[in-house]
């Protein structure tokens, strides 16, 4: 399935290039806008990434996400700066349908672990970014993509197998906000090694070819963010496109 993503700074709909918060880009479409138009348009699930709660829990937009919510029938899932068990409650309190959980999952993976066990499977997505170095390695690192693990996807992937983890998105940083395709050779890798994963990729989408390929991965669902607010392809193309690949 195609998963439509939007990323939120003060209300407003951004996309950062790269995590990077000194590229960043504002587009004139609400989050609102856009979810009620991936909603009409049949989207099962909708990507919101809180990137002013990402960088300070402090400030998360805890209101602009609960209104979300209400204009949209299909499930939304959303994080940004999950940082202790009341953060997940708060969020699904709101009605969110799945709590998006990055770096923690890294650095406290047994606490993760614990919310996994109260809150299920099917409301926590890990969101595992990966950087691949030269020699095929997939590094985790941390902190919006800042700081390095020093650990590796597989080791955290087997971990959390003992929670029968369910939901995991996968990004590869050096193709995210790029256009220029998604790294379908990892996601391959990934689904054939860990069926019972339901993936979803993420990082590059570009073109409608770029959504065929990735569909012929067997990963569940990809993440498109970029391509669709830049007028690349309709939200109703690309789920075509991923139909009939």
């Amino acid at each position: 399935m195609i998963i439509p993503a939007i990323d939120m700074i003060a209300g407003r709909t951004v996309r950062l290039y790269q995590g990077d918060y000194a590229q960043v880009t504002f587009y004139e479409q609400t989050p609102e806008a856009l979810v009620r138009g991936y909603d009409t348009g049949g989207a099962e699930v909708i990507h919101v990434v809180d990137l002013q709660g990402a960088k300070d829990p402090r400030q998360r937009q805890i209101t602009e996400i609960s209104q979300l919510v209400k204009v949209s029938t299909a499930p939304i899932q959303t994080g940004g700066g999950i940082r202790s068990e009341e953060d997940v409650a708060q969020l699904l309190n709101v009605g969110v349908g799945r709590v998006i959980i990055g770096s923690l999952a890294i650095k406290q993976p047994e606490m993760v672990k614990d919310w996994v066990r109260r809150f299920g499977v099917d409301q926590v997505v890990l969101a595992l970014d990966v950087s691949m170095d030269s020699d095929g390695n997939k590094w985790l690192p941390t902190h919006g993509w800042q700081a390095s693990s020093e650990q590796r996807l597989e080791d955290i992937l087997d971990s959390f197998l003992d929670v029968d983890i369910k939901h995991i998105l996968c990004t590869d940083i050096s193709r995210d906000g790029t256009l220029q395709g998604s790294n379908t050779s990892l996601y391959s890798e990934l689904a054939a090694k860990y069926p019972q994963i339901v993936w979803q990729a993420s990082g590059g989408i570009g073109s409608l070819d770029d959504i065929a390929a990735a569909a012929r991965t067997g990963a569940s669902g990809v993440i498109v963010g970029k391509a669709l607010l830049d007028g690349k392809f309709s939200y109703e193309e690309a789920s075509q496109c991923w139909q009939d690949a």
